[in-house]
């Protein structure tokens, strides 16, 4: 790579922003996966995507689909393991979404988790069965990250097959 080639500057600050996606996965609610695949999306639009660019990016967005989507399931899972209703995920995934929403960037990490935690102790009247509740629900926070960020280096792995092979 010759750095007065304008493609090698594309490719180091692709994968700037990818890293960036990676490791803000360590934020419950920043959007890494989605910047992960709008760094791959830029990169696509400003290179040229070719076939193998086509097919991988395909893949990339399946990736990314279910990137966002194993983040809501693991957490739900883990809060109903933990004992919570499935009355109190669905409450608790609309505030979490309203939360940030209205007071970004905490907002979701604190009302997803007194959601469950308040309803839970209003439904079962017990503060220990409630706290399950909330412990399960951190759980699934835990493994969606592991996942999340699994599927990124999976995504910028793929990225690098392109630059090299596109």
């Amino acid at each position: 790579m010759d750095p007065s080639n304008p493609e090698f500057w594309l490719i180091i600050f692709t994968q700037i922003v990818i890293l960036v996606g990676l490791f803000g996965l360590i934020i419950p609610i920043f959007p890494g996966i989605v910047i992960i695949w709008l760094a791959v999306l830029g990169y696509g639009v400003l290179a040229g995507f070719g076939a193998l660019g086509v097919v991988l990016f395909i893949l990339l967005t399946l990736l990314m689909i279910a990137g966002i989507t194993v983040d809501n399931v693991l957490m739900g899972v883990g809060a109903r393991q933990g004992g919570a209703s499935w009355r109190t995920i669905a409450v608790a995934l609309i505030a979490g979404i309203a939360g940030t929403l209205l007071i970004p960037p905490v907002g979701g990490i604190i009302a997803a988790p007194a959601a469950v935690l308040l309803l839970e102790y209003q439904r079962v009247k017990d503060r220990d069965k409630a706290w399950q509740a909330l412990l399960g629900l951190a759980k699934g926070w835990g493994l969606s990250f592991v996942a999340r960020f699994i599927i990124g280096l999976i995504m910028m792995g793929l990225w690098w097959i392109w630059v090299f092979l596109g």
